[in-house]
């Protein structure tokens, strides 16, 4: 990662993308900062300082403009190229990522599923074949897939990961609730619902609201 960009501030990027995409849905050629923050859930404030980071800069009187945040953005995401996906585990997570049509859309094609039921290899979901775990070589060369994503029960995610890694996958989507092992050079992201649902409590019970990406509660 560029490291004059903070996590904190990736982690805030999307949000800001999706908002400049329905802004120009609806037909804005540019928006203010107090707009576009407001879209984005994410204080004024905050949302300047992160695109400053990035070198986009609002025209005073005017705002930002819609189409060129959408292309910086989209490039510092590396959303210029595809990275296919394939999905380790075909259970009822597994299945409901396979068939939700987002991730095409934005640039991640789900290219495959891996499962060990014999009962579910062959068969496709959401128009997706499910393969043998022997079968991954194959495919993240065939596919050039980029990504893996575990849904498998937490028992064997490890055992899910070391395959992918093995097979030269080093950007990781963990949705179980195992602290997985991997060498230095792969990145995972763990999303871990029941943790999620903890941190909202949190803020909840204390009627606050949190800042996109950090958890940082919003100043007043």
């Amino acid at each position: 990662m560029d490291p004059s960009v903070s996590a904190a501030t990736v982690g805030r990027l999307p949000a800001y993308l999706r908002a400049a995409i329905d802004l120009s849905a609806s037909g804005l050629a540019s928006v203010s900062s107090e707009r576009l923050s407001e879209e984005a859930a994410v204080h004024p404030a905050t949302m300047r300082r992160d695109l400053a980071s990035l070198d986009i800069a609002g025209t005073r009187g005017v705002g930002y403009d819609v189409k060129y945040l959408i292309v910086q953005i989209s490039h510092v995401l590396g959303l210029n190229q595809e990275w296919p996906v394939v999905i380790m585990g075909s259970g009822n997570l597994g299945k409901a990522l396979a068939n939700y049509g987002g991730f095409s859309e934005r640039g991640f094609p789900v290219a495959a599923l891996v499962d060990i039921d014999a009962e579910l290899v062959g068969t496709t979901i959401g128009g997706v074949l499910v393969h043998a775990p022997p079968d991954l070589a194959e495919l993240v060369d065939r596919e050039n897939i980029m990504v893996g994503v575990i849904t498998t029960p937490p028992g064997v995610a490890q055992e899910a990961a070391d395959l992918l890694v093995s097979n030269g996958i080093r950007s990781i989507l963990n949705f179980t609730p195992t602290a997985l092992e991997t060498p230095a050079d792969v990145t995972v992201r763990s999303v871990d619902i029941a943790t999620e649902l903890q941190i909202l409590s949190f803020y909840r019970q204390r009627g606050l609201a949190a800042d996109v990406g950090t958890g940082v509660p919003l100043e007043p």
